[in-house]
């Protein structure tokens, strides 16, 4: 699985975290499970409603820091225009 930049929450229009993986199946699984402690843990945010595959993890990186820069309005369209419902994408990886 490519590199990826993802965005969860812990329901629609709720509270948004942006991360970056080289595993996207994994670390969602490891949200989904509770094996991460901090944000997520605490704010019960393991629903994937976004997500991008980039060709490298610097890509990734990259993106991730320009996403987290955004205003909440600009990651709630771009979630939108993905995901209008903020389904969880997680079992569309399989």
């Amino acid at each position: 699985m490519p590199p990826s930049v993802y965005i969860l929450t812990n329901k629609p229009n709720g509270t948004l975290y942006i991360g970056v993986t080289g595993n996207l199946i994994r670390r969602i699984w490891q949200h989904n499970n509770l094996k991460t402690r901090g944000f997520t843990h605490r704010y019960n945010v393991n629903q994937l409603v976004y997500y991008e595959h980039t060709e490298s993890m610097l890509m990734a990186i990259q993106r991730e820091k320009q996403l987290k820069k955004w205003r909440r309005a600009w990651k709630v369209n771009l979630i939108e225009a993905a995901n209008p419902l903020w389904n969880d994408l997680f079992f569309t990886l399989f």
